[in-house]
């Protein structure tokens, strides 16, 4: 997403051959080469989950602990920082740390200000006393090479109730969001906006004409009585959504159609902006939940007047963390777009926000680590990367210039 694995010289690791795998009673021993998928279904023969879902299950474990992603299901169980109970790294010198939970880092770094959002992976997570594991998940690359990890598992949830829910109107589903959000065991509460609907009924003929958008929601069912599906139906009649033209889950084949749904807008997008021959400008800003509506508003007023029927947000809005897509078709427009998502930046971070809640910064968005933090602050990073990479030879351009 934002080029933290492309080369700028040098030499290219691959960790495609560390395919360690094994699942024991609540934890995975995984290898940084095992794709997502791999250890999902792993994990699923034995009953349980690993609850990390960034939407590309392709992606390495590796790529994963490097980004501290996140994905759908993070509106319960958090970013990948959370799972990580151990991890295997090789330093640029050849040295190889075993480092658990719990284990400090040798060395004295100071606080530096973390956002008051749900998630955050820009630049280090630097505070006095810090484990290694804290510092190595989410540093991109830029300080050692991860080669394994150690994941906790969960067990897999029974039953569970799952929904695409149309809206009349993207006010009315704001509305409905602040609502939800305090529903028990709800897992997933993710966004779609009318843009992306229009994008989507191509492939998808049955998206209600007059939807003005949509939230898509998982809820685990374990424990609760049974007349949560009687709460739902008085939830949509009171946010006033489009019940009878939403969807909902009868069996696992359903589920895994919204899974399809909602995973086919990115690719639609991506889609688009190879088309119109532009590199595409998405974003990954988050802000703190109780400014969620506040940064909703902004980004709709400055996308209806600068980009009306060329946008697209979508995505984790249970963590006031969706992603604005602009789509440009002239070289003016793309230059226009750029300055447009420095200020939607800029907004973000005036709202307590973050430049990056899960998809790191790399190379393409490094220059937005300037707006999160001070020079100071920065050098603080710096000072580490420099402790642990002296000659300055990993991740070079990621997250800061080559030195």
């Amino acid at each position: 997403m934002t080029g933290g694995r492309v080369a700028l010289g040098g030499w290219v690791l691959t960790l495609e051959k560390l395919r360690t795998l094994e699942i024991q009673e609540s934890t995975a021993i995984v290898g940084a080469g095992v794709p997502l998928a791999g250890l999902q279904a792993a994990a699923a023969r034995s009953g349980r989950f690993y609850a990390p879902d960034p939407t590309e299950t392709g992606a390495s474990i590796g790529g994963t602990i490097a980004t501290n992603a996140s994905g759908s299901r993070s509106f319960r169980y958090g970013d990948t920082r959370r799972h990580v109970l151990g991890l295997r790294v090789a330093l640029v010198g050849g040295k190889v740390l075993d480092v658990r939970r719990g284990d400090a880092v040798d060395f004295d770094v100071p606080a530096l200000p973390v956002p008051a959002t749900t998630k955050h992976s820009a630049g280090f997570r630097l505070r006095p006393g810090m484990d290694w594991v804290d510092l190595f998940v989410g540093s991109e690359g830029t300080l050692g090479v991860v080669l394994r990890a150690e994941l906790a598992l969960l067990p897999a949830p029974g039953e569970l109730f799952a929904g695409v829910v149309f809206f009349p109107s993207e006010d009315a589903l704001l509305e409905a969001v602040d609502a939800w959000r305090p529903a028990p065991g709800l897992r997933m509460l993710e966004f779609l906006d009318q843009p992306s609907l229009g994008l989507l009924r191509e492939r998808f003929g049955d998206v209600p004409a007059s939807a003005g958008g949509a939230l898509l929601i998982e809820q685990e069912l374990d424990g609760l009585d049974g007349e949560e599906m009687d709460r739902w139906e008085e939830r949509m009649q009171a946010a006033g959504a489009l019940a009878e033209a939403s969807w909902f889950a009868a069996s696992e084949r359903d589920r895994e159609r919204f899974r399809v749904f909602r995973h086919a807008l990115p690719e639609r997008v991506n889609e688009i902006a190879r088309r119109n021959g532009f590199q595409k400008l998405g974003s990954d800003y988050a802000v703190p939940v109780a400014r969620n509506r506040e940064m909703m508003l902004f980004y709709r007023a400055r996308l209806e007047a600068e980009f009306p029927g060329k946008s697209a947000v979508f995505g984790h809005i249970g963590d006031a963390h969706v992603h604005v897509n602009i789509l440009p078709e002239t070289p003016a427009e793309f230059e226009w777009g750029r300055a447009l998502m420095i200020e939607f930046a800029r907004k973000a971070v005036e709202l307590g926000g973050t430049v990056s809640a899960e998809h790191g910064l790399g190379k393409r968005k490094a220059h937005l680590l300037a707006l999160q933090y001070s020079p100071a602050e920065i050098e603080a990073m710096k000072a580490v990367k420099r402790r642990l990479d002296p000659q300055w030879l990993l991740g070079r351009g990621t997250l800061f210039p080559s030195e």
